[in-house]
């Protein structure tokens, strides 16, 4: 029988042979990545995977039993379970920030704080935040035209104002949930989202801080100007800058639509990390119907489903859209959330099927006597798959799948939350031409390729590295088991 690390190779040259040689669509590599892979474990294989997930043997048989194209169907749907509601919402939410200014509100008051001075730090700070309920290519393209207007103000700083945009946006996307990649580790690997958020928060400021540091060497070291005399976006850029704050919604109904979702998912966790479900918490009636209520919204679903309509309302105030004009709106949001709901939900079909083969207890196997492993791999895992194929989504799909089964581990020695976030980390390496992030970032702040190789990808690959070592760290000094 066919070893399951070849079982991954086979599966991992489908996705990036499909990707990069083939030109294909992620969802379609990731899908027929699954089938390969699917085809190739032994049904032996597959029915140790279901007995080891606790069903009886007759269950377990049934399981291996059904059709190729059932189970990886079933991973399918399950992944959809997972996430399909987050993304979509989340679809809405950076949309309709965008369109009613609510974002832009954001970034000014931020910058209000920092002053003009400190304006990089404003930037890397609002892209950080923005980046959590909105998509990371969506607050780059808010954000870019903003840093060339600060930097047409300031007639100088001009990269540190754009790497410090790009910084922020691209830790957030792969360590606080809901951002799709964070949201797929958090149900893969079974971590509570809570504490997710919360960790991510924590190790994403320390990675955008050494990212900031790294951003002023750069700055520092090449000279390069805002070159946008020619672009046709240049009145846009100056529009922009000259708005009124008037024409922007209050800085309170702006926040509302990201930071309800985060602090009532927040509540919620901490809530359930001292009482069981269905557990009186009080002896006072009104105080246990209020903490009811906000485990209601603190449901993940529910939570992020507030914040859409929330954001939509201030969309609707703000630029008095009819009811045709916002059924639109929401049709363009839900489809740009679409595709990202389906490669997901690909990836967790091909990740499904990479359980079903055995990769975990392999893997588990050769790390047995030093635990503590799994986090260079995992990370290692997710920088080689990033590298190879462009995509930080994928890199993290393809490295959860492999890992997700010993995130259950008993013997683990500490808390998955460290995977989830070395993952994260690894996928921050080394972006490059092969990835669509890097021509977004390219095009948008108007650098060559090859200025953006010698400032994005190190700038991005050392926050990656910072990452994982501050992981390693954690991990050893407060394992939380």
């Amino acid at each position: 029988m066919l070893d399951p690390i070849l079982i991954l190779f086979v599966g991992v040259v489908v996705v990036v042979g499909g990707i990069i040689g083939f030109k294909l669509h992620p969802f379609l590599a990731l899908l027929l990545a699954a089938l390969a892979v699917a085809l190739l474990t032994p049904i032996e294989y597959v029915e140790h995977y279901f007995l080891s997930k606790g069903l009886s043997e007759a269950e377990a048989l049934k399981q291996a039993h059904k059709s190729i194209g059932e189970r990886i169907g079933t991973e399918f749907g399950n992944t959809c379970t997972k996430i399909g509601i987050l993304i979509a919402m989340a679809a809405i939410i950076g949309k309709a920030m965008l369109d009613s200014g609510a974002a832009e509100k954001i970034i000014r008051a931020m910058l209000k704080i920092t002053g003009e001075k400190n304006a990089p730090i404003g930037f890397v700070m609002s892209s950080f935040f923005l980046t959590i309920p909105v998509f990371v290519d969506t607050v780059v393209f808010l954000m870019m035209p903003l840093a060339k207007a600060m930097g047409m103000r300031l007639g100088k700083n001009y990269l540190l104002l754009a790497l410090s945009v790009i910084a922020g946006a691209v830790m957030a996307n792969s360590y606080v949930p809901p951002s799709p990649g964070p949201l797929f580790l958090v149900g893969a690997l079974n971590v509570p989202i809570g504490l997710m958020m919360v960790c991510g928060t924590l190790l994403g400021l320390c990675t955008i801080t050494v990212g900031y540091l790294i951003a002023v060497f750069l700055n520092k070291k090449f000279d390069i100007p805002l070159r946008d005399s020619a672009d046709a976006r240049l009145e846009d850029i100056k529009a922009i800058a000259e708005k009124d704050d008037k024409e922007l919604p209050a800085l309170g109904w702006a926040l509302l639509p990201a930071v309800f979702p985060l602090i009532t998912i927040c509540i919620r966790s901490g809530v359930e990390a001292f009482h069981t479900v269905n557990t009186a918490y009080t002896d006072f009636a009104i105080i246990n119907a209020i903490i009811d209520v906000i485990v209601f919204f603190g449901d993940k679903n529910i939570a992020i489903l507030m914040g859409a309509i929330f954001a939509l309302l201030v969309l609707a105030n703000q630029k008095k859209t009819t009811k045709d004009k916002l059924t639109a709106f929401v049709q363009t949001a839900l489809m740009s959330g679409g595709g990202i709901i389906l490669i997901t939900a690909a990836g967790g079909a091909f990740g499904g099927m990479l359980q079903q083969s055995g990769i975990s207890g392999r893997i588990a196997d050769l790390t047995k006597d030093y635990q503590m492993a799994l986090i260079p791999l995992a990370f290692l895992i997710t920088a080689i798959v990033r590298t190879a194929q462009g995509s930080a989504t994928v890199a993290l799909i393809t490295a959860s799948g492999i890992l997700a089964g010993m995130a259950q581990n008993a013997n683990l020695g500490f808390h998955p939350v460290y995977l989830c976030l070395a993952i994260g980390s690894g996928a921050k390496l080394i972006p490059w031409m092969n990835d669509a992030g890097f021509w977004i970032m390219c095009k948008t702040s108007n650098l060559t390729e090859k200025e953006a190789l010698k400032t994005i990808a190190p700038m991005q690959s050392f926050m990656g590295l910072t990452g994982v070592i501050l992981t390693m760290i954690a991990a050893w000094l407060y394992p939380m088991v």
